[in-house]
């Protein structure tokens, strides 16, 4: 499913005139570094990209509570002068990393 959504989210990329610099797919969220003139790319690729998943694979609705794929909120950040692209980049692959290699948490 992690390869499908990215291929989605690609797609509407392309179709809506923005670009992935960077993307990270987690099990539970996900990452995404794009530029855009627009912010409302991001409401309506929610959208599309649920009603694609949902239209392909319509167990993945059953499965998910309230059978809803994406959460209400959402973080949005610009670049500037001290979050800059590079910093984005860092963050996402950090997660990335974090994601393929889980810790144990130690208590002692």
């Amino acid at each position: 499913m992690r390869e499908k959504v990215g291929e989605v989210i690609r797609e509407i990329a392309v179709n809506h005139g923005f670009e992935i610099d960077t993307m990270e797919i987690a099990q539970d969220h996900i990452h995404i570094f794009f530029i855009s003139p627009q912010v409302q790319h991001i409401s309506g690729s929610r959208d599309i990209s649920a009603s694609v998943i949902f239209e392909e694979h319509p167990e993945v609705k059953r499965n998910l509570w309230g059978g809803e794929f994406w959460e209400d909120g959402y973080f949005v950040r610009t670049v500037g002068d001290k979050v800059t692209a590079e910093v984005i980049r860092k963050y996402i692959e950090y997660h990335r990393e974090e994601e393929r290699t889980p810790r144990q948490l130690e208590w002692f």
